[in-house]
């Protein structure tokens, strides 16, 4: 039988992701899949471990790869690796990369979108374009001289560009928002359960928040929050009663976090300009949901069936983790590593 290389995998998600994880695993590596595991635990199990696959985060201090006697490389499935002692590692030869992670990517990118899509009224201002209505007056070919400029008199279509954006459970994602927001000339504010060093801060753009100073201060707020006990219907009527008036929630984080009907009620009374969400709290989206309601009679709101993170693209086979390994795959073949910092 041919040797199984033992790799360590560390995460703080849930059983789905990790199953997903598990499954996209080479045959010829042995996967001890830990959920936030405590340094005793995580000091134990890499006594034998050639290989640390670190999802998102995780303290790897110097301690730690000083009892990881057999360690070859640490892959940090993400792009932060802050957390990651480099000098004990390149002292001990072992490599350290990070890893972008595609899905994580395609949200980002869908959370821009809500952001310019919110601002500038997409779900309002394509369907008057569609309507192509004669209520709107006589219409005349354009030319340099001739056109008609908002010609349905439409009002609070807004930018995006100098605006507040506050970023509510900052991950991965969240880097990824913020790396694209760059040049956008926006103040970005967060907030996490642990704040950044002043180096990443400063390095990303980014000025640390409480909770309620989010709901206070941003004009975009962005909800990327997971699902746990304490952020259960966080964004209620309570909450949403803090904002500016005039702001907009985007969500592309758990659907649990916002209580729907209260969020409904906000945009309904212009105490926001609108709102977009990816996720529900119940999924499928039931018919019955407030926010379709609204957004059929016309209301400020864009709701997508959660797909930020993409769908297959034509030339993907396999498990969407198989990635997860790459590196490790590289290393055993003697091959360049990829994304490399030690």
């Amino acid at each position: 039988m041919a040797k199984k290389h033992k790799v360590i995998f560390t995460t703080d998600r849930g059983l789905r992701h990790q199953l997903e994880a598990l499954s996209a695993a080479p045959e010829n590596l042995a996967i001890t899949m830990l959920r936030q595991p405590d340094r005793d635990t995580l000091i134990s199990n890499l006594l034998e471990a050639e290989y640390l696959v670190s999802e998102r985060a995780g303290k790897i201090d110097a301690d730690i790869i000083h009892n990881s006697p057999h360690l070859k490389l640490i892959q940090r499935l993400g792009s932060l690796t802050h957390d990651i002692d480099y000098q004990a590692a390149a002292a001990k030869g072992i490599a350290v990369c990070y890893w972008p992670l595609d899905m994580v990517i395609r949200v980002a990118e869908h959370v821009i979108m809500q952001l310019l899509a919110i601002g500038k009224k997409l779900p309002e201002v394509g369907a008057v374009a569609l309507e192509a209505s004669p209520d709107w007056g006589e219409s005349k070919r354009t030319d340099e001289d001739t056109f008609a400029y908002n010609w349905s008199h439409r009002v609070g279509v807004n930018q995006l560009w100098q605006r507040t954006v506050g970023i509510l459970g900052f991950g991965e994602i969240g880097v990824e928002v913020v790396q694209r927001l760059k040049n956008w000339g926006c103040v970005v504010m967060y907030n996490k359960r642990t704040r950044l060093p002043a180096n990443i801060e400063s390095e990303l753009g980014l000025t640390f928040a409480g909770v309620d100073e989010l709901f206070e201060q941003s004009d975009y707020l962005v909800n990327l929050l997971p699902y746990q006990p304490m952020t259960d219907m966080l964004i209620s009527d309570k909450a949403l009663s803090k904002m500016k008036d005039g702001a907009y929630l985007v969500s592309c984080g758990s659907g649990s976090v916002i209580d729907e009907v209260a969020l409904t009620r906000a945009v309904r009374s212009g105490k926001l300009a609108g709102a977009a969400l990816d996720t529900f709290e119940w999924e499928p989206i039931k018919d019955e949901n407030p926010l379709i309601e609204a957004a059929r009679e016309g209301y400020n709101i864009l709701l997508t069936p959660h797909t930020a993170a993409g769908t297959p693209q034509p030339n993907e086979t396999g498990p969407t983790r198989v990635n997860d390994y790459s590196n490790i795959l590289n290393h055993l073949k003697g091959k360049p590593l990829r994304y490399r910092v030690v």
